[in-house]
């Protein structure tokens, strides 16, 4: 096995990892991640060491997992908010307000922390998260994602918005809270 070999499938782990928290699905996840390989592999002569390995081939994975959205949203799934609805009063605000946080800097900077929010990802539902993601793992723009989820800007803001409380309240409850 040569060395470059070695190297790129010595990232699966966090490859598989990163678009798990993506995709939401397993076998998805697993499909992209290997399609990367296979991709990353195939192309060798064109990774000429500018970059981070990881760096290369999660770049590799993002347009993999983008064709994997594309795939799983022609598919469509049905979205159960209820259990964010009852977050919030009809008039919009919070039922429970959150907590104030002692010190979030401080606990970004733990690794902990990420996997804590790893965690809280997984929990919301695929839209949701897909949404989040796209927006701020991906970088995409409203407009993008509207596209790839077949959703209008209204409804991606409001999916956004949603992630973001859902995250906070997470958060709040696994991480903040037991500080």
């Amino acid at each position: 096995m040569n060395d470059f070999r070695s190297r790129v499938e010595g990232e699966r782990a966090y490859l598989l990892r990163y678009a798990s928290l993506q995709l939401r699905d397993p076998h998805a996840a697993e499909d992209a991640v290997q399609e990367t390989l296979l991709a990353a592999l195939a192309g060798e002569a064109s990774f000429a060491g500018r970059s981070n390995l990881r760096t290369w081939l999660t770049g590799i994975l993002k347009h993999k997992i983008i064709d994997a959205i594309r795939r799983l949203s022609r598919e469509s799934t049905t979205m159960d908010l209820e259990d964010l609805d009852a977050l919030f009063a009809e008039d919009g605000h919070w039922v429970d307000p959150p907590a104030a946080w002692s010190d979030p800097d401080a606990s970004l900077e733990q690794k902990r922390f990420f996997a804590a929010l790893e965690a809280c990802l997984e929990r919301l539902p695929q839209k949701i998260a897909q949404a989040f993601m796209m927006r701020e793992h991906l970088g995409f723009e409203t407009a993008e994602i509207c596209k790839e989820l077949a959703i209008t800007p209204t409804h991606c803001w409001v999916l956004l918005y949603r992630a973001r409380m859902a995250l906070r309240e997470c958060l709040e409850k696994d991480w903040f809270g037991k500080k």
